[in-house]
């Protein structure tokens, strides 16, 4: 069976009036790939009072729930991070020998779109459900399990961290 050879178009032609589709193209926005830009790096605690229950936060201009924590300064370990964020986001003062580590865990940014984030997370067991939003956080809340499912949380949250307040 012989071939057929695709006609060139020489060289000054006009190009056809439409487009020619690409197997090997970029998809435009919104064609169903979701282009991942970066990866943030967080440290987040895990804080069960003695209740039972446990501590989400949500940050200024969020619309979703997380554990309390962020982003390590330059030069700072994970666990440094947890206790400082804890601290400056809650009021919760611990030692780092308070901090149980839980695992390193990834998942899509709540509040970065486009993003992924890296969490190291940390089990912290306080005594009685007390703590102050302060710094970059608008609101918190002591949660029960049974108030999970209706409450907004990042993914990061509801995907790996929120388990481990009731094992």
């Amino acid at each position: 069976m012989a071939r057929r050879r695709a006609r060139r178009r020489p060289v000054g032609d006009p190009a056809p009036d439409h487009p020619r589709v690409r197997s090997g193209r970029h998809p435009e926005p919104g064609e169903g790939v979701r282009p991942v830009s970066g990866t943030i790096h967080v440290a987040a605690a895990v804080v069960v009072a003695d209740d039972g229950r446990t501590l989400v936060v949500r940050k200024r201009g969020a619309r979703v729930f997380q554990q309390p924590g962020g982003k390590p300064d330059a030069g700072e370990d994970a666990l440094a991070a947890v206790v400082r964020e804890v601290a400056e986001e809650t009021g919760i003062a611990a030692d780092p020998g308070d901090y149980v580590p839980l695992g390193r865990f990834t998942d899509d940014a709540a509040n970065e779109p486009g993003h992924r984030v890296v969490g190291d997370a940390f089990l912290l067991r306080v005594g009685p459900a007390e703590a102050t939003a302060s710094g970059e956080i608008e609101e918190l809340r002591w949660l029960t399990a049974a108030e999970v499912p209706d409450t907004p949380l990042a993914n990061l949250s509801r995907n790996h961290l929120i388990r481990f307040a009731w094992p």
